[in-house]
């Protein structure tokens, strides 16, 4: 009897069904071989098209209704195999085993049963978080088409704070992606660049034919406001293209800063951003600078704290603080927080493992559906996601578009600043 539990045992864990095949219901066997049979038919042939062609297994793992499926079937795996481990133990006919090998059997049948159904729910919950997150962030469907090669996506990172009034777009910038290698360009353009010119057949042009130029209050980052306040009428369609008039007219301002036509926007809300290192457990940064947390005085005689100098692991709080603190404090400015932007950015993409995601995953989708609104859709999730790892090991060039790369932010040459953008990409 110790040898047939000893059996039995083995052939559930290793082969589920065939315990049942050898002494018990065939029926019930046959659909369990089955079942585990397609498991692992399905798990290679994802493994051959990862090498094959990675982008058609990028295009199911970014499919709500392909994930979904895949979180059902993980699920009725995992009750299948809770199924079979209890009937594995009835097989074993453990009351009559001596006591001690009863013992044994019935716990180690337990422990492993609990295991692997536990590790199959724990996937299909995985799976259901992630087609909730794609389905709660990428709206649209359908495919957008390159220009002049490249796709070009607008980052904005806003801050609507209790102290303001309405929604800033301190940060802007745009991520150019060439459309067959990867290779990645993010031009940084300042929130306090003026005279910010409209693309052609822009709404704004009404408005502003010369430029969005009004002194130093016709700032960049004042054109959402603006236009939400005063000229939403401009853009009756925006909202149906999950666009805000707001953003719209700032994507229209970005073309024409940068002579490049924006394929998507990505809004970052950055009260989700610190919510998002948070649950990934922080970012370390090496701190260049005494930075003041609060106040509002150029001295920081009224900050509330300090970030002093050296090598500092981050909450989200923290790190929210070191890339949006702007006082003059030691030579701070507008553009050394965008380059303290650059920093969190970037430690929180190297730092953030496969582990991390994967025992982090809720509570960094949670963060996420807080943080983004965007109007990439899930098809070109997948695209971007490939160029991504095409690009991997790279890296990502930048363009500040800065006094000290010589862009005026008061009487800016965009002639000059789109020629500096083409021969970045294109030299």
């Amino acid at each position: 009897m110790r040898t047939r539990a000893r059996w039995l045992f083995w052939l559930n864990l290793l082969m589920p069904g065939t315990a049942q095949l050898v002494a018990g219901n065939r029926r019930f066997a046959r659909f369990a071989m089955l079942t585990n049979a397609l498991f692992w038919f399905l798990l290679l042939a994802a493994g051959v098209l990862a090498v094959v062609d990675i982008n058609l297994v990028l295009v199911a793992a970014t499919s709500p209704i392909f994930v979904t499926a895949t979180s059902w079937f993980l699920a009725g795996f995992a009750v299948l195999y809770a199924l079979l481990a209890i009937n594995t133990i009835a097989l074993m006919r453990v009351v009559r085993l001596p006591a001690k090998s009863r013992l044994f059997a019935v716990l180690s049948a337990v422990i492993i049963g609990a295991l692997v159904t536990t590790s199959f729910a724990s996937a299909s919950n995985l799976a259901r978080e992630q087609a909730s997150l794609i389905s709660s962030i990428f709206k649209r469907t359908g495919l957008a088409s390159p220009v002049n090669g490249r796709f070009n996506i607008m980052l904005v990172g806003s801050d609507s704070g209790s102290d303001r009034i309405g929604m800033r777009t301190d940060s802007v910038s745009v991520l150019s992606l060439d459309a067959v290698t990867g290779d990645a360009l993010n031009i940084g353009i300042p929130r306090n660049l003026q005279q910010a010119p409209f693309s052609e057949g822009s709404p704004m042009l009404s408005l502003w034919p010369h430029g969005y130029n009004c002194g130093d209050t016709c700032l960049i980052n004042a054109i959402n406001t603006d236009v939400m306040n005063n000229h939403q009428d401009l853009y009756p369609t925006a909202r149906a293209n999950l666009i805000t008039p707001g953003l719209q007219a700032l994507k229209e301002a970005v073309q024409g800063v940068t002579g490049l036509t924006i394929t998507n926007y990505v809004l970052i809300d950055m009260s989700g951003f610190k919510g998002l290192i948070n649950a990934v457990g922080g970012v370390t940064i090496d701190v260049k600078m005494r930075l003041p947390v609060g106040g509002k005085l150029d001295d920081g005689s009224d900050a509330r704290a300090f970030i002093e100098p050296g090598v500092q692991h981050m909450s989200g709080g923290m790190a929210l603080w070191y890339a949006r603190s702007r006082h003059g404090l030691n030579g701070n400015s507008d553009y050394a927080r965008m380059g303290r932007q650059r920093e969190v950015e970037n430690a929180l993409i190297k730092q953030v493992s496969v582990t991390t995601l994967l025992t982090h995953f809720q509570s960094i989708a949670a963060a996420g559906k807080k943080m983004i609104t965007t109007d990439i859709s899930s098809d070109m999730l997948a695209v971007y996601v490939n160029l991504a790892l095409k690009n991997r090991g790279n890296g990502m060039r930048t363009l500040e578009l800065v006094p000290a790369n010589g862009v005026s932010m008061i009487n800016p040459d965009f002639s000059a600043i789109q020629a500096k953008i083409k021969g970045q990409l294109h030299g």
